[in-house]
């Protein structure tokens, strides 16, 4: 998928994928379903799951290190200050060739621009929230917690998914 299409795709996905609620409750579901995702893929992930500005959910699967929850930081930090997926902004710095610390002077030690994060929207009021993996490739990490806010939301994933 070329780069200009991966960031209609994800627009799109931007768009689409809004929560009727979301709460406490709703942020343990979809932490614990991000883990059962990944367990069906095999891939250990490091999982954080914020309503609001906490942690309502975080999990560590065996096999990832410190690292990992370090870049869900930093790619959290993304997706709070700008409301968009952290492989939505990543993608659009790639095609335009610059960086975060290039375009928003964005210390790089706290903002990553990579997939696996995405914000967590709530109809009539906006981003509430943020969910985020980090222990695959940018785009598995990205497609996973795509994959589960579209369970959680009625989108069939055939109509927003990233080929």
């Amino acid at each position: 998928m070329s780069i200009a299409e991966d960031i209609r795709r994800i627009a799109e996905q931007e768009r689409r994928l809004v929560w009727a609620q979301f709460d406490l409750d709703r942020a343990w579901r979809l932490g614990s379903r991000l883990r059962e995702i990944a367990l069906t893929h095999e891939v250990a992930l490091s999982i954080e799951v914020r309503f609001g500005h906490e942690t309502a959910f975080f999990c560590a699967m065996p096999g990832v290190t410190p690292a990992n929850a370090d870049w869900a930081r930093r790619k959290r930090n993304t997706v709070e200050l700008l409301h968009r997926s952290s492989f939505g902004v990543g993608r659009t710095l790639e095609r335009d060739g610059q960086t975060l610390l290039g375009t928003m002077g964005l210390a790089l030690r706290d903002y990553a621009s990579h997939g696996g994060s995405f914000p967590i929207r709530a109809m009539h009021v906006g981003v509430v929230g943020t969910a985020t993996v980090s222990g695959a490739p940018q785009r598995v990490d990205h497609n996973i917690v795509v994959l589960a806010m579209a369970e959680f939301c009625g989108i069939p994933i055939n109509e927003i998914e990233l080929n």
